[in-house]
C-alpha cells in the first residue's frame, strides 16, 4: 500500500496523524529544519519519546534536517544525526551534502528533500548513491513523474539499501511561489531566511503596484499575486497512484492537530477506495468538503496536470468552512464512567455544540455534546467560570484544550 506521510509539529499533531492512519510522520528537532519557526519544534530530549510512540504504533519516523548548514553548525548537525541513529529514527530528510554525507557514514537512511529540486531521472540516479527515497520537485507533471518512476524500474536504479529508489511527492498543503520553496523574499525584507526555516511569509499579503513617485497605481486582478492556493490532489489521486509513486506527503508542520487528522484521514480513505474500487466522484466531493473544513487557502491541483502558472488565493489566511473557539480545558477524566470534567473558561458550553478536544496524548477527539451536568445536575448550558461534566466516547486527559466548532461567517 502507498504510504501516507503526515506532518507532526507537536505531540497532539503526532497523535492525530497516528489516529488517522498515517504510515509515517515527519518532524523537526531544533533549528536545522525548514519549519524551525512555524512549528512548535521538538528538542533532542523529545526524540526518544517520539520514536517510542511511533514504534509502538508501527509508524515510520522521518526527521527533517533539511536546511542549508554552515560551518559552525556541522558539529550540531552531527550531534542531531547521532541522536537520530541512537533512537532508531527510520530516516532523515536532507538536502545539504554535509548532512547527507555524515548520515551515510553512520548508516542512517536518507530521503532527499524537495529542496534539491529533482525533476529528472539522471538526478535521481546521481542521488541514489546516497538516498533510498527521492522527493521530486513540486513543478513536475504527472507525466514526468510517471516517466521517472518507470525509468527507475527499467534501469534498476537502487539506493544504498539495495532496493529500487522510491519516489515521493507532495499531495496536499501549502505551496510556495518559488521553485521548490527556495525563496529569498523573506530574507530580503525581514532578514529571516525561508531556507533556514524562518520564513515570515510576506508572499501571503495583498500587494499594490505603485510607481516610486507615488503618482501611478496599476490595478491588478488579484492583490494576492504572490500567494498560491493550497495543493489538493484528492480528485486526481487515482492518476497519482498510477504514476508509480510510493510515498504521498502532506504539508503542514505548522498546522493545528485537527488539520493533520482530517487531511490524513481523507487521503488514507481515498487510497483504500482506489484499491477496493469504491473511489467515485461523489466520495471525492465528500472528502473535499471535509478538507475545506480545516485550514486552507482554497484549493488547486498544482502543476501535476500541466498547469503553466499558479492559481492565487483571494483572501489572507485560512478559508476553512468552520472555525474553533476555545472554551476551556479538561480538569479530570473518570474512566469507569467515561466522563470528562471541564472547566469553562471562555465561551459557554451548550448541549448540541460540536466540540474538539486536543492534547499531547489525546491527539484529536471530536463529538457532539448530548448531555451536560453542572454539580451533578442536568443542564442545557455551562457558563464561564463553572465546572461541568460531559460523557465522551474515548479517553481524554487532564490539561487537554476544549473548543467548540462554529460555521465560518462570510
Amino acid at each position: 500500500m502507498v504510504e501516507v506521510m503526515s506532518p507532526a509539529g507537536s505531540y497532539d499533531s503526532l497523535m492525530a496523524a497516528i489516529q488517522a492512519g498515517a504510515g509515517s510522520v515527519y518532524f523537526g528537532v531544533g533549528v536545522l529544519n525548514m519549519r524551525a519557526r512555524s512549528a512548535a519544534n521538538f528538542t533532542l530530549d523529545d526524540l526518544r519519546q517520539i520514536t517510542d510512540i511511533c514504534h509502538e504504533h508501527h509508524v515510520n519516523t522521518y526527521l527533517t534536517v533539511n536546511t542549508i548548514v554552515y560551518n559552525d553548525e556541522i558539529e550540531q548537525a552531527h550531534k542531531l544525526l547521532d541522536a537520530a541513529k541512537e533512537c532508531q529514527v527510520t530516516a532523515i530528510i536532507a538536502s545539504d551534502m554535509a548532512v547527507i554525507q555524515y548520515a551515510r557514514q553512520i548508516g542512517l537512511e536518507i530521503h532527499l528533500s524537495t529542496q534539491c529540486n529533482v525533476t529528472n531521472v539522471e538526478a535521481v540516479r546521481y542521488y541514489a548513491q546516497f538516498a533510498d527515497v527521492v522527493v521530486l520537485g513540486s513543478e513536475c507533471t504527472l507525466g514526468q513523474i510517471a516517466d521517472i518512476c518507470k525509468a527507475v524500474k527499467e534501469q534498476n536504479i537502487t539506493g544504498p539499501n539495495g532496493e529500487l529508489v522510491k519516489i515521493e511527492i507532495f499531495v496536499h498543503g501549502a505551496l510556495c511561489m518559488a521553485v521548490s520553496g527556495r525563496c529569498y523574499l523573506s530574507l530580503d525584507n525581514y532578514k529571516f531566511s525561508s531556507n533556514r526555516g524562518a520564513c515570515n511569509q510576506p508572499c501571503r499579503r495583498a500587494y499594490r503596484i505603485i510607481d516610486e513617485e507615488n503618482e501611478i497605481e496599476l490595478k491588478v486582478e488579484n492583490p494576492y499575486i504572490l500567494s498560491p492556493k493550497d495543493l489538493c490532489t484528492i480528485g486526481i489521486l487515482d492518476k497519482i497512484l498510477k504514476s508509480g509513486v510510493s510515498i504521498l506527503k502532506i504539508e503542514g508542520r505548522g498546522r493545528p492537530p485537527e488539520y493533520v487528522k482530517v487531511v490524513t484521514q481523507c487521503y488514507h480513505e481515498a487510497i483504500q477506495a482506489i484499491e477496493n474500487g469504491t473511489y467515485t466522484q461523489e466520495r471525492v466531493e465528500e472528502w473535499t468538503q471535509r478538507l475545506r473544513s480545516v485550514y486552507n487557502r482554497d484549493f488547486w491541483g498544482g502543476y501535476y496536470l500541466g498547469c503553466k502558472t499558479g492559481e492565487w488565493a483571494d483572501h489572507y489566511g485560512s478559508q476553512a468552512t468552520r472555525v474553533k473557539h476555545r472554551i476551556g480545558k479538561v480538569t479530570n477524566f473518570f474512566s469507569k464512567l467515561s466522563v470528562a470534567e471541564i472547566r469553562v473558561e471562555e465561551d459557554p458550553l451548550t448541549v448540541g455544540d460540536e466540540i474538539l478536544i486536543t492534547g499531547n496524548t489525546t491527539g484529536v477527539y471530536e463529538d457532539t455534546v448530548n448531555e451536560i451536568r453542572v454539580d451533578t445536575i442536568p443542564a442545557t448550558q455551562a457558563l464561564k467560570g463553572t465546572y461541568c461534566s460531559i460523557p465522551v466516547r474515548s479517553v481524554v486527559h487532564r490539561g487537554d484544550q476544549v473548543f467548540i466548532w462554529q460555521v465560518r461567517e462570510e
